[in-house]
């Protein structure tokens, strides 16, 4: 199911990079973070959630949410998603559309704006110290940008209640404009928005959607261990693989 802690203790013991993909040479200058699994923690904030979520709208129907839990590949002993799920690396969208065919009296709509509102509000368990690990890689210069497939709407609520909204420069969600990914609109987005060029900007993310949009874009890719998927899944298309967002400063300094 989810990386034991002995797992994530041997996979963060020493970064690794892919061995046909050297690490880029030249300067780096921005940084384009997936949110859910890389600057918060996935499974101890959206396990969580989806418990909540799944209890309210099976109402009492512990049949009926069960069958809400297989649809998300969601085990609710553990409150946890499995490797497998869509929810890990997916649209916020595709939940609500794979919700509502359990849930015949609720509209699509309906479902959808209550997932947003719950994903705004939800409890946050973040993978590092995020003001201080951001504010850190702003002071040196770096642009920041996010680029998740949850909703923009929650995602800067999400950044706002742990104070470090202000130190990104573009936050893109799946409804953004720019697409989903593994498309790679969003940290195109972000280029053309900074004015900067793909070959100096990196992808970091925890899952190949993340790895994949950023590697489309031209993007250097840093995959982190803070999601579901293991090293033995991203070394193969990542870059380099860290343990969390605070390997990073050392990482880049190393260049």
């Amino acid at each position: 199911m989810t990386l034991s802690s002995s797992d994530k203790s041997t996979a963060a013991a020493a970064p690794s990079a892919a061995s046909d993909r050297p690490v880029p040479a030249g300067p780096i200058k921005g940084i384009v973070f997936d949110k859910d699994g890389v600057l918060f923690d996935f499974q101890g904030t959206w396990g969580a959630w989806a418990h909540r979520m799944i209890g309210a709208l099976a109402e009492g129907d512990d049949a009926l949410a069960q069958t809400l839990a297989d649809a998300l590949a969601y085990d609710r002993p553990t409150r946890s998603f499995r490797p497998e799920s869509f929810v890990i690396a997916g649209p916020a969208h595709h939940i609500s559309e794979a919700l509502a065919v359990h849930l015949p009296h609720r509209s699509l709509t309906d479902i959808h704006e209550y997932l947003v509102t719950e994903a705004a509000n939800t409890p946050l368990a973040p993978a590092v110290p995020l003001r201080t690990t951001l504010s850190a890689l702003k002071a040196k210069g770096f642009r920041l940008g996010v680029a998740t497939n949850d909703a923009e709407r929650a995602a800067r609520a999400q950044l706002a209640s742990q104070d470090a909204l202000d130190l990104f420069d573009m936050v893109n969600g799946f409804d953004s404009g720019y697409g989903a990914k593994p498309d790679p609109g969003m940290c195109l987005a972000f280029a053309e928005a900074t004015g900067l060029a793909p070959e100096t900007l990196v992808m970091v993310g925890d899952s190949t959607h993340d790895i994949d949009a950023g590697r489309a874009a031209g993007f250097t890719c840093v995959a982190v261990l803070t999601g579901v998927a293991t090293e033995a899944d991203l070394a193969p298309h990542a870059d380099i693989v860290l343990p969390d967002i605070a390997a990073l400063e050392d990482w880049l300094e190393s260049l």
